[in-house]
């Protein structure tokens, strides 16, 4: 099962939303026999690597979207949570 594209509203975060939402898809995830939860995100984005690494999920790849991303060391980061 992948999860793509959590967000929160600005005016909303740091209120244990995305926590909820995140342990809300691994929950239908593992009710309904998924062997695992994948997802992926950017380096930028530090709050969501701490929140799915909080959740359980291990970061298992990384790679850069385009020659100038490399360029600029600009990474993308694939979690897994089994």
């Amino acid at each position: 099962l992948e999860l793509k594209r959590m967000s929160v509203s600005k005016d909303y975060r740091g209120r244990g939303i995305s926590k909820a939402l995140c342990g809300e898809v691994l929950r239908f995830a593992r009710a309904r026999g998924y062997g695992a939860v994948v997802l992926s995100t950017s380096m930028v984005q530090v709050a969501a690597q701490r929140l799915y690494e909080g959740q359980g999920f291990k970061k298992v790849g990384t790679f850069s979207p385009s020659l100038l991303g490399s360029l600029l060391c600009f990474q993308i980061f694939h979690y897994r949570c089994d």
